[in-house]
């Protein structure tokens, strides 16, 4: 398992995931830069994810849904604020309609991520994700997000063993 330490804070309205990959930052980019490298682990299992538009640029957004083991679809998006490769993602993340379009009027999360080196081939990946009200914190911590990203996250060894 490759996270190290785990917290929900809701004084803050985040979640934040501390992990360590035995794989040099460029390699760890390339599982959030490929979209069909992020569709391996970016749901948790049993839920995988479908992207079908990735565009890692400021203001490039992305739209994907993930299917549930009875084939429930839950459509999401995201729209990045800020991308430094290969050290740092910033993006608004939220569900999507039927039509993969954004659906604003439920909660959007506020993710971070930022890749550090910790030696030649071993990097530290933070993950924070934000909220903007404690009503939004409570609805997305009450359906397993930190479980979820958990478990999703926990797959990333196998993808990074695998090539």
């Amino acid at each position: 398992m490759p996270i190290l330490e785990s917290r929900v804070d809701r004084d803050t309205l985040s979640i934040e995931f501390t992990a360590e990959f035995d794989a040099p930052i460029e390699r760890v980019w390339a599982l959030w830069e490929d979209p069909r490298q992020l569709e391996l682990w970016w749901g948790p299992p049993g839920w995988p994810a479908t992207f079908t538009r990735h565009e890692l640029t400021v203001g490039g957004e992305s739209r994907y849904h993930m299917t549930g083991p009875e084939g429930e679809v839950s459509a999401a998006w995201f729209r990045m604020t800020k991308v430094d490769p290969p050290t740092v993602i910033e993006f608004d993340d939220g569900f999507a309609g039927d039509d993969g379009e954004p659906d604003l009027s439920q909660p959007i999360i506020r993710g971070r991520v930022s890749l550090e080196a910790v030696s030649a081939n071993r990097t530290r990946m933070l993950t924070t994700v934000s909220f903007d009200s404690l009503d939004d914190f409570d609805t997305i911590a009450g359906m397993g997000m930190h479980e979820g990203m958990s478990a999703a996250m926990g797959q990333i060894d196998g993808i990074l063993l695998a090539g």
